[in-house]
């Protein structure tokens, strides 16, 4: 009985495509189409993602982008789901780290890793259930992690707490994100949710009266800011 292939964007996956970084094999002459180039096929889809969302997203859509045929796609990848775990790796590959080499000590280098994975995935909303149910572990997720490690390292926090206060702050961002921008998030109702807990009882509703301002006011921005703040200061207790 044959083996169940791992599913697309899972460890054991990726440790079966070939290394992005050798050479490339010559290819037999196929007939057909001619081929296409894998980057270009995976952008497509990103920037078809970015605008119609993933449930819309087809390899007939697709194909039609790239003035193709979906048989031609079916040489590059096994289906959509094959795809898909491009496009979250290739958003992964757009996280801006370069003020790590400036920054001056761990939290510093927290804090740019976060702002750079929230500006990446606000550019790229759609993509967040993707990212959610795929393990990021491809070429540009590994090539990230390692990145921020280093940096983690180098600055002086043990391996152990490293690791955690990177996981930290990625779930950190990556739900923030969700909820704020994601597919699923709802319209800013701010204004009415303001006027409803003006309307609450006094006598029941004391101290969520007394915080109705703060509650309904603060930007969504400065909301962000908050939260990464007091999650690097609460690590700050827990590093040597």
């Amino acid at each position: 009985m044959a083996a169940t292939p791992p599913p697309p964007g899972s460890p054991a996956w990726w440790a079966a495509r070939p290394d992005p970084t050798a050479p490339a094999a010559a290819a037999e002459p196929r007939r057909g189409r001619p081929s296409l180039d894998t980057a270009h096929i995976v952008g497509t889809a990103l920037r078809l993602v970015d605008e119609h969302g993933t449930q819309a997203f087809s390899l007939r859509m697709l194909a039609e982008a790239l003035n193709s045929g979906t048989a031609t796609l079916y040489r590059h990848f096994d289906g959509k789901d094959e795809i898909m775990a491009y496009v979250v790796d290739r958003v992964l590959g757009e996280v801006n780290l370069g003020a790590l080499t400036t920054s001056s000590d761990w939290r510093e280098a927290l804090t740019v890793t976060a702002h750079g994975f929230h500006d990446a995935l606000r550019r790229h909303p759609n993509t967040l259930p993707l990212l959610m149910a795929y393990v990021p572990v491809g070429p540009h997720g590994l090539a990230q992690r390692e990145r921020v490690l280093a940096a983690l390292l180098e600055h002086g926090l043990p391996a152990a707490l490293a690791a955690r206060a990177f996981t930290a702050v990625a779930h950190y961002v990556v739900g923030f994100t969700a909820q704020q921008y994601g597919p699923a998030a709802a319209p800013d109702h701010s204004t009415e949710v303001a006027a409803f807990y003006g309307g609450l009882d006094p006598e029941s509703y004391p101290a969520l009266l007394q915080a109705a301002r703060s509650l309904t006011s603060v930007a969504v921005d400065e909301e962000f800011e908050f939260g990464l703040t007091l999650l690097v200061r609460g690590l700050a207790h827990l590093a040597p």
